[in-house]
């Protein structure tokens, strides 16, 4: 226990005192700073460059209107006027090639040019991505055409707005979770754990290998007991990571607590800030576990490594493994389907479990005893695989020139 002690020690502080480690740190805590001071900022500029609280009409963007129908021009006047508020609506009577031409020199943002209350055609310059513009004028335009079907029919303007503006009022009793309101921080975690794994794991690996080809590792090895070494350097690794994810993701919450006035009620924003902690329990456990079995088997891999040129083909298995069971679980998430065969298995699956069974317990009803058996299985690995990469770590001081087969390496350790 004592050379455990000292090597976590010892691991550790050289996490903390890298430059990079630091510096990526102290970038990302900026970074957030930056998101979640965004509105404040925008706010307060907003306030020093606009005195009254509206556009003027004449400073908003033009949309065009063209309708040969000249009794209904004060109703699709009106009804585009309350739809679009942001544009400057003007019914017109010029020809097409005129219309055509106010959009492309910009003296005009948009048009419509109806062909009759039931067809238009939409003329944008250039069509963004977020233009809903032709899907809020057909709604509109379904509007008007039921209400002019029913003034036709003998009945009042005011009977037909009525009988249109009537609300449908719903709703909705959720017996389970609400798969929406978790999916941006399962999301989150997920995304956080790929990278931590990737990052980390990869560092554990080179660290051992950089051991090895400086012959320190063989120094190392006659003075600590392997298990100790190897379990000392992935717990550093994991204590460095959550140092790391903690001053991330706990500024993150300071600086919205900070700002949450003026986020306003951003269902996004909200969702995430707003985690149960049951919930967090489970995210901790199953990151931590999820990180530790990985990280152990990218220290076994580096220790078989004669050259830090190795490492990346190395790692490489172990990395694509890790990589299907994030894509697994992104497509699952995004199906809206976490409860299928595939995410059932993988949620006892020792190499995917911290993902999938996370997923599922935020986005769906998973029984205890489910969830109880999956952290049971996790921790009987990382210990077993703990063990078993500090048995390789032993072997892998002997083991210089090409990298081995797997093959030869259970073959030593079942002589060891």
């Amino acid at each position: 226990m004592k050379q455990f002690g000292k090597i976590l020690k010892f691991e550790l502080k050289n996490y903390l005192q890298n430059k990079i480690f630091v510096g990526v740190t102290l970038f990302l805590v900026v970074a957030i700073a930056i998101v979640m001071f965004f509105p404040r900022l925008t706010s307060f500029f907003q306030n020093d460059d606009v005195d009254t609280g509206d556009t003027p009409p004449e400073d908003l963007p033009v949309m065009l209107i063209v309708a040969d129908d000249e009794k209904m021009h004060s109703m699709i006047y009106d009804s585009f006027s309350a739809a679009f508020p942001e544009y400057q609506i003007r019914i017109s009577d010029e020809g097409l090639e005129q219309i055509k031409n106010e959009i492309m020199e910009e003296r005009a943002d948009c048009a419509f040019v109806l062909d009759g209350l039931n067809s238009y055609t939409y003329y944008v310059n250039n069509l963004s991505m977020y233009d809903m513009n032709a899907s809020i004028a057909a709604d509109l335009l379904q509007s008007i055409y039921r209400m002019s079907a029913m003034i036709g029919g003998g009945l009042s303007p005011e009977d037909a707005q009525k009988i249109l503006s009537t609300q449908i009022t719903y709703r909705t009793e959720n017996l389970g979770v609400d798969q929406m309101e978790n999916f941006f921080y399962t999301y989150i975690m997920i995304f956080a754990l790929y990278m931590v794994i990737l990052l980390y794991g990869q560092m554990v690996a080179t660290n051992v290998a950089t051991e090895k080809s400086s012959r320190a590792m063989e120094v190392l090895i006659t003075s600590a007991n392997p298990t100790s070494m190897m379990f000392g350097k992935v717990l550093a690794s994991c204590l460095a990571g959550l140092f790391q994810l903690v001053a991330v993701f706990g500024s993150a919450l300071l600086l919205f607590n900070l700002n949450v006035s003026y986020w306003g009620d951003n269902p996004i924003v909200q969702s995430i800030f707003n985690m149960p902690i049951e919930l967090f329990v489970y995210m901790l456990i199953f990151f931590v576990l999820g990180f530790l079995i990985y990280a152990f088997l990218y220290g076994a891999i580096g220790s078989t490594a004669s050259k830090l040129e190795d490492i990346n083909t190395s790692v490489m298995p172990i990395t694509l493994l890790f990589i299907v069971g994030f894509f697994v679980v992104m497509f699952s998430m995004s199906s809206g389907d976490v409860d299928t065969l595939l995410m059932k298995i993988c949620s006892f699956i020792p190499f995917t479990s911290p993902m999938a069974m996370f997923t599922r317990i935020a986005m769906s009803m998973v029984p205890l005893y489910e969830i109880l058996i999956s952290i049971a299985i996790l921790i009987v690995s990382v210990l077993g695989i703990g063990i078993l990469s500090a048995k390789i770590y032993r072997i892998g001081v002997l083991l210089y020139g090409t990298p081995p087969k797997i093959g030869a390496i259970l073959k030593a350790i079942r002589k060891a």
